[in-house]
């Protein structure tokens, strides 16, 4: 059983005073129960946020006990605000949660601190909404295709490749040792470099039914602009993300036989297309493929 735990919680312009809450409600039972040694903590990191209703409505979390709201004047990134979360915990066991997830298990704490002794364990996560409203919603449609996100034996199967920073326990000291790489700044892939990075070491990543909820989804302009600012980033690491991105292997099948030129060319030529279909009612999780392969083989052909 895990006896100490910091919760922490980097945020940008997100209000998650009632994700907060929800943990704490989780950790005070857990800790209250006269049958357990369980002492706990939450941060928040709030890396720069700019809106400034958001910060006002986040600062109630001092006023929650063993909570934290720490902001920081610039934003550092999606690395660079773990790692710091990571330095400013006092406990042996750092429990990382993405501030737009929501906990809808009423164990979900109880879970991990009696999960199988573990240096990482990852929870993965499940999305919920309503698919009447949502039907049309081009994050939500895609992530909905993903089932492994939410299916611990699925993602079992490629352990580091399947693994993100929105919902796992990572031991304090193993974090400080091996940081994620704060060369991330942009969306996108630290968390499979990472992988990357302690599968190398031998370090093991335990996957468990431990899901978190997603509900909120981007307009699908945003998501586009999202996967794009995530397909350069891909690009700038390529080399050593390498064998850990299916976009990647394609890539490198279409160069085999000489026809990412040709895959960059037609894209250039529908990529206006694609983009006001995919903006649109009725998005297909298709011609999305299609346009991150596109959008990526015009970065490697431009270069």
């Amino acid at each position: 059983m895990i006896k100490d735990l910091s919760i922490l919680i980097p945020t940008y312009n997100n209000v998650c005073i009632e994700l907060v809450k929800s943990l704490y409600k989780q950790a005070s039972e857990i800790s209250n129960n006269n049958k357990n040694s369980f002492e706990y903590e939450i941060i928040v990191g709030d890396d720069g946020s700019t809106n400034k209703k958001t910060i006002e409505e986040n600062e109630d979390i001092n006023n929650i006990p063993n909570c934290r709201y720490i902001t920081r004047e610039h934003n550092e990134g999606r690395s660079a605000i773990r790692n710091f979360l990571a330095r400013q915990a006092k406990y042996s066991y750092l429990l990382f949660i993405d501030s737009d997830m929501v906990v809808k298990n009423k164990s979900y704490l109880d879970n991990y601190i009696h999960a199988e002794n573990s240096d990482v364990i990852y929870g993965g996560y499940r999305i919920n909404g309503n698919h009447e409203i949502l039907k049309n919603n081009l994050r939500y449609i895609y992530e909905s295709k993903n089932k492994r996100n939410g299916n611990a034996s699925e993602r079992r199967k490629n352990p580091y490749s399947d693994f993100h920073t929105s919902n796992f326990i990572v031991r304090r000291a193993l974090m400080l040792e091996y940081p994620l790489d704060e060369r991330f700044r942009k969306y996108g892939y630290e968390d499979v470099l990472w992988g990357k990075k302690i599968r190398l070491k031998g370090i093991k990543i335990n996957h468990v039914e431990n899901s978190l909820s997603f509900e909120k989804f981007e307009s699908n302009a945003d998501f586009i602009a999202k996967t794009e600012e995530g397909m350069n980033t891909l690009y700038q690491f390529k080399d050593e993300l390498k064998g850990y991105s299916i976009i990647i292997n394609y890539a490198e099948k279409l160069d085999e036989f000489h026809l990412k030129g040709i895959v960059s060319m037609l894209f250039s030529l529908i990529r206006k297309l694609l983009k006001r279909k995919l903006s649109g009612n009725k998005p297909s999780v298709f011609l999305f493929n299609i346009y991150k392969l596109g959008f990526y083989c015009s970065l490697t052909n431009n270069a």
